[in-house]
């Protein structure tokens, strides 16, 4: 199997042009930070109290379906952390990234997610990382 080439966003703002171009770069593309509830309420996820762009919606749809057509494997976190309150002594626990639960917020990824992308990074040769996950 070929080392591919993969670029990390975790961002906090769903930047169109920013994106499109990295999925002409890249053969995986993973969404991370807070950008990643935009993209899972876009695809009907329930995201509770999480950070989300309202105004950005359809343009997160296009851009899962662009990355569809130029075959651009777009991974979007799986599980999460999540909190009632931002906060050093909040309640936490994990959830389904598209499952949050009302007055919760995700806050950082969960361990499946972290197991997943860490096996992607690994087998990539090529790493672009841009904002914080």
């Amino acid at each position: 199997m070929s080392k591919q080439r993969i670029i990390v966003v975790g961002n906090g703002m769903v930047g169109h042009r920013f994106i499109e171009n990295l999925m002409e770069k890249c053969d995986n593309l993973i969404i991370g930070g807070g950008m990643t509830y935009t993209f899972i309420k876009a695809m009907g996820g329930d995201i509770g109290s999480s950070l989300c762009e309202e105004d950005k919606l359809e343009l997160a749809a296009e851009l899962i379906e662009k990355a569809k057509a130029k075959g651009v494997n777009l991974l979007l976190p799986v599980d999460n952390v999540a909190a009632e309150e931002f906060g050093n002594d909040a309640k936490t626990k994990i959830t389904a990234v598209d499952d949050v639960p009302e007055g919760w917020m995700g806050l950082d990824i969960g361990p499946e997610t972290i197991k997943l992308f860490s096996g992607v990074i690994a087998a990539s040769k090529t790493i672009v990382w841009n904002g914080p996950m």
